[in-house]
């Protein structure tokens, strides 16, 4: 594809690759044939799921240690190590370390010893906040810099400057009435009706 812009989004919690392309119909056709491509109207923008695979074909190097110190890449490996002794889920764990990547690279002319309180008040200003960032992006890296400086640079810094944001509450989708007898309706097997209609009356989960 030609004039193609790539970026590392947060999306409903998890990172996706945010892909911008022109508005022509062989391109959106050709990103259609991407597994796991979406359509973001509220972003107005196509997005795939934040893999190795997708981030080389695109050019992603957001998470890449070419500015990071040798001192970082290190405490970052033992870090690694000290979350699988502990038995953090991969998820947890991957999540946590390409946040700190991101963390070192935005201070990547400090130090260790040099990062302090007030970095991370400016990261939250000027890096989470101007890219509207999510509340769980936001928890996840409070998380992830307190558990690192604790544990393997023994230091406790005030990492609850940055201020949490308040949980967000998401109404649920409910359908209406009529969607409801339009989905009770639908089966034209007796006992498959009459089975989704048990379901319902008696508020029973899918599982």
């Amino acid at each position: 594809m030609s004039t193609v812009k790539a970026k590392i989004i947060e999306y409903e919690g998890k990172q996706r690759i945010a892909v911008e392309f022109e508005n022509k119909l062989e391109l959106i056709n050709r990103f259609k044939k991407l597994q796991g491509r979406k359509w973001s109207s509220t972003l107005k923008v196509w997005h795939l799921p934040d893999s190795s695979r997708y981030r080389e074909m695109f050019e992603i190097t957001l998470f890449k240690y070419e500015k990071l110190s040798s001192e970082v890449i290190e405490s970052l490996a033992v870090f690694k190590k000290y979350m699988i002794y502990k038995r953090y889920s991969e998820n947890t764990i991957k999540s946590y370390t390409e946040l700190l990547i991101v963390f070192f690279n935005f201070f990547h002319e400090k130090s260790l010893q040099e990062i302090n309180n007030e970095d991370f008040v400016f990261f939250n200003t000027e890096y989470i906040m101007k890219r509207k960032l999510s509340s769980s992006y936001q928890n996840q890296l409070v998380n992830g810099l307190k558990l690192f400086f604790r544990e393997v640079q023994n230091r406790t810094l005030e990492v609850d400057l940055i201020q949490r944001p308040r949980q967000e509450n998401k109404l649920p989708n409910v359908l209406s009435k009529e969607e409801v007898k339009a989905i009770l309706d639908a089966p034209i097997n007796l006992k498959h009706r009459m089975m989704l209609t048990l379901i319902y009356a008696c508020g029973l989960r899918r599982g």
